[in-house]
């Protein structure tokens, strides 16, 4: 287990699923519709991340990775309308999402300590509110009792034509390397051992591959209106 369970997380709504799903802007948007707060976890791994290279650390050295996040103070806005995040004061909004970033942050966040540490603010972050909490292991670890889970699903294919549209790449070459990088990010992330990709046994799966971002951002809410009914 990454730590104990919340006391109480019947109000979060958890989506999660791999890269190239289109579960950030779909979370954000869901947030929005329904005037509560949304958590981007995968934002907090990626913070980590930045500076683990920006301090020249291996991204493969669990030791060193996990001290390094037992004294980092990471800020994130649970507002939908303000895109955030900070390391000990810094914005780092942008360098967050570079594409160093995004080939380490797997290996980063397969570390159980830092994991941990992760998950222990993600509750902090939303305890007393009625959140949208998106990531990879929101519904089976951070909050398995949550009031809904959702895992977004869509074909390889899909994901890196969405991915490369989101990067502005257009060259054969340059598909076929970001598609084989989903496929590893994949790999590690559903095979690791402390908190794998997976979804809940109580979750609602819907595969976005043929759906447009509102079809499954309505797909979600009618799945909170048909969750509050049989209540």
């Amino acid at each position: 287990m990454t730590s104990s369970k919340p006391d109480d997380d019947t109000t979060v709504i958890a989506i999660d699923g791999p890269s190239g799903t289109g579960k950030s802007s779909v979370a954000r948007e869901v947030a929005r519709r329904l005037g509560v707060g949304y958590l981007d976890t995968g934002a907090m791994y990626r913070a980590l991340t930045a500076v683990v290279l920006a301090e020249g650390i291996d991204p493969a050295d669990g030791e060193a990775v996990a001290e390094r996040a037992a004294g980092l103070a990471i800020g994130i806005d649970t507002d939908p309308e303000i895109d955030n995040v900070t390391v000990n004061g810094q914005d780092v909004t942008e360098a967050i999402r570079s594409p160093e970033v995004t080939a380490a942050v797997s290996a980063v966040s397969a570390v159980p300590a830092a994991r941990r540490r992760l998950v222990a603010a993600q509750r902090r972050l939303t305890q007393g509110s009625t959140a949208v909490v998106e990531g990879r292991d929101i519904g089976t670890v951070v909050f398995p009792s949550a009031r809904l889970k959702i895992f977004l699903t869509a074909t390889p294919a899909a994901r890196a034509a969405r991915r490369a549209a989101q990067l502005g790449v257009v060259e054969p070459g340059e598909m076929a390397t970001l598609a084989e990088g989903l496929r590893a990010r994949d790999e590690l992330d559903s095979t690791r051992a402390e908190s794998p990709l997976r979804p809940a046994a109580d979750a609602v799966v819907i595969d976005s591959t043929e759906l447009s971002r509102e079809d499954v951002v309505e797909a979600i809410l009618n799945a909170v209106t048909a969750h509050g009914r049989s209540e």
